[in-house]
């Protein structure tokens, strides 16, 4: 490019797993690079802002440990880039279909299992997966590591995924962060937020169990225990029952029982609930009548306080608050959880839903460690899973129990294909690995959970040395497999066009045109004055578990409460863990860009002052977390911003930047909350002892 010459600014929209799916404008130098990544000014929902770790995504694009080739494994199972020689992809997609079809002779189809996850959340590259997986009637994967927790709470009350739109935060009063920490993982909701505090005056309240990077900012810290969400909700309704800050008429025209609901809340005092959150009786009182007093207040729910053995059951006492309150009637009031459920996609192309059979085996990918070392609550009667393609994720670190997960990479008779972007701690397990292309470089279509535009992106560079796109790797292990549908003989943008058009929407190339459409329903259906989305269009303070889940919805508490089935701390184990997300690594994305690693530093422990004094831990000493899962050794952090009892660990680190080279999920219980599964990574009781100073 010429030393005068500008940049060309394209288009596209951010794949990473957050809910935010921004839009961005990118410079591109040339035919194979880019320049700096900018937030989209003229989307009213991104608003030229993104997270700084997107902001210098050409640091990804272009380091130099970026998959250039195919590789097959040479050495041991977990050995480096030495333990690899590279191949052709000819080679190494033979390799692969050669190993699947050896291993469904043997066992059957069911003892392949295809991987994915998030990685990706454009819709064509993350799950035409499926679409392989129908077609060969591979075992399928129940996808619960992420939301289905939280999923399962929300349509307990609300009956479906949709509620205010953020860009609403500009006419409340009040806007509360409940279990999330958009300073690190949705950085837009933080600038509609400093938006409203400006132009409006707005209040800041944050409810985490420690004082996150959001929490800093927040007007007030509610810092309760970990696990103990739905006992706070609780008790705040109490109040605003008894207190008279309930709309009761608002209550009796749009929720199911509330009689039932004030006659049960009737024990869930201040005074019981502050024994279950460490907080103090008239903290709840406090910020249960800052709640129901200001009628604009803006519930901002979160994910981090689902992820726990009774998240589904604290997301919808939660979900409760604001119909107790009636804030759902007001502009700037009610709540938000996700939109996802107001874009109405049609996934059946895309994932190939007209070769399901539902009848094939559903193994729960967040129990990917006892699976593949055996357990036959997750086999059942099926055969051992010796063979897999796993795309957009990272197991070996991401995954919990990740002892039983590495056991179960490390087996002789298990093969593996990664598609990946570089040699991760997963990719480092396989027997093949393939280069993956970014977003940048691939056609995809995007919905996002924390707005409401769908986004459809075209190659901004053309692929990275050999990178190829997860549709392709799709299309050509199909042929080789044997593997019969139309989407295999289509191109993304194809897919793309028809999906669109069959789910109502323009098609692809005039959404691409227009950058994005903007689905948002209007105010009566954001607020659902019209009804929820329940069957009698009522908020459902009886949930319907049956309906939601199918893992034991019977143990569901049948009313909003705390349910008590939390990793409780005990005398052996006097600790809770938090392993939050790092601000600048998004699960185990990024952590090898060198910005992210030099921002981040080390995995540490923080933990409470007084612990540390009781203990005789100083800054900087290297500790020892431990339970029945394992020991994952850290440097320590004294930090007031928790409560004693509680630690956090910032995360994903590899496995690596651990001593020992045993990353924190080693101590997360694979364990799955009912009702509908789920990854329990916040929901741990672990002992700590000083480990063996360097």
């Amino acid at each position: 490019m010429p030393l005068d010459a500008q940049p060309e600014i394209h288009h596209s929209t951010c794949p990473h797993d957050c809910p935010s799916c921004c839009a961005l404008e990118v410079e591109k130098i040339d035919s194979h690079t880019i320049g700096r990544v900018r937030g989209a000014k003229d989307n009213s929902y991104t608003d030229g802002v993104i997270c700084a770790k997107v902001a210098r995504y050409a640091e990804r694009v272009h380091h130099p440990d970026r998959l250039k080739t195919p590789l097959r494994r040479v050495g041991e199972k977990g050995c480096g880039p030495e333990g690899f020689e590279p191949i052709s992809w000819e080679d190494a997609l033979d390799l692969t279909a050669d190993a699947f079809l050896r291993a469904e002779e043997k066992y059957g189809a069911e003892t392949v299992w295809p991987y994915q996850y998030a990685g990706t959340m454009g819709l064509v590259q993350r799950d035409g997966i499926h679409r392989l997986r129908h077609a060969k009637k591979y075992s399928r994967q129940h996808d619960t590591i992420c939301s289905s927790l939280s999923n399962a709470g929300w349509r307990a009350g609300a009956g479906v995924n949709r509620g205010v739109d953020c860009r609403e935060m500009e006419h409340s009063d009040q806007i509360i962060m409940w279990g999330g920490n958009p300073v690190s993982t949705q950085v837009n909701v933080m600038h509609h937020i400093s938006q409203a505090k400006k132009n409006r005056g707005a209040k800041l309240v944050v409810v985490d169990p420690y004082r996150t990077g959001t929490a800093e900012q927040a007007d007030l810290h509610v810092m309760l225990r970990p696990g103990t969400d739905g006992a706070l909700a609780c008790a705040m309704m109490h109040v605003m029952l008894r207190d008279g800050l309930a709309d009761r008429a608002y209550m009796v025209k749009f929720t199911d029982v509330p009689e039932e609901l004030e006659a049960h809340l009737a024990g869930r005092t201040p005074e019981w609930a502050a024994e279950i959150t460490g907080l103090s009786a008239q903290e709840i009182v406090d910020f249960a009548h800052q709640y129901g007093n200001v009628d604009r207040t803006f519930l901002r729910i979160g994910y981090g306080f689902t992820r726990s053995r009774n998240g589904a059951a604290n997301m919808h006492a939660v979900s409760c608050l604001p119909a107790v309150s009636g804030h759902w009637q007001y502009r700037g009031g009610g709540a938000l959880f996700t939109q996802y459920g107001i874009y109405n996609i049609d996934f059946r192309l895309i994932v190939g839903a007209d070769l399901l059979d539902r009848d094939t085996r559903l193994i729960d990918m967040s129990r990917i460690g006892p699976a593949l070392t055996g357990d036959t609550y997750d086999l059942g009667d099926g055969p051992p899973i010796t063979a897999m393609l796993v795309q957009n994720t990272n197991p070996v670190v991401v995954a919990p129990d990740s002892n039983k997960v590495r056991e179960g990479f490390a087996r002789d008779d298990l093969f593996v294909c990664v598609h990946e972007q570089f040699l991760t701690d997963t990719a480092r397990m396989a027997d093949i690995v393939l280069p993956a292309t970014t977003f940048l470089e691939h056609h995809d279509i995007y919905m996002a959970g924390g707005h409401t535009h769908l986004q459809v992106t075209k190659p901004v560079i053309e692929p990275q040395h050999e990178a190829r796109p997860n549709h392709h790797v799709h299309c050509e292990l199909a042929k080789r497999l044997g593997a019969e549908h139309r989407g295999f003989e289509m191109t993304e943008w194809e897919i793309i066009d028809e999906t669109l058009r069959a789910s109502g929407h323009p098609g692809a190339d005039e959404v691409h045109a227009m950058h994005w459409l903007d689905c948002a329903p209007d105010f009566s259906t954001q607020h659902f004055l019209g009804g929820f989305g329940t069957d009698d269009g009522k908020f459902h303070f009886r949930g319907d578990w049956a309906k939601v889940g199918f893992l034991e919805p019977e143990r569901m508490p049948p009313l909003p409460d705390h349910m008590n089935v939390i990793d409780n701390a005990d005398d052996d184990h006097p600790f809770r863990l938090v392993a939050a997300p790092a601000r600048s690594y998004l699960n185990s994305s990024f952590t090898e860009t060198p910005t992210s690693q030099k921002r981040e530093g080390r995995p540490e422990v923080m933990m409470h002052p007084v612990d540390c004094a009781e203990l005789e831990i100083a800054r900087g000493d290297l500790v020892t977390l431990g339970n029945g899962q394992g020991e994952v050794t850290v440097h320590a952090r004294p930090f007031d911003g928790i409560q004693r009892g509680v630690v956090v660990v910032e995360s994903i680190w590899p496995n690596t930047a651990f001593a020992g080279g045993r990353g924190i999920n080693t101590l997360i219980s694979a364990d799955q909350g009912p009702p509908l599964g789920g990854a329990v990574f916040h929901d741990t009781k672990v002992w700590i002892k000083l480990a063996p100073q360097a």
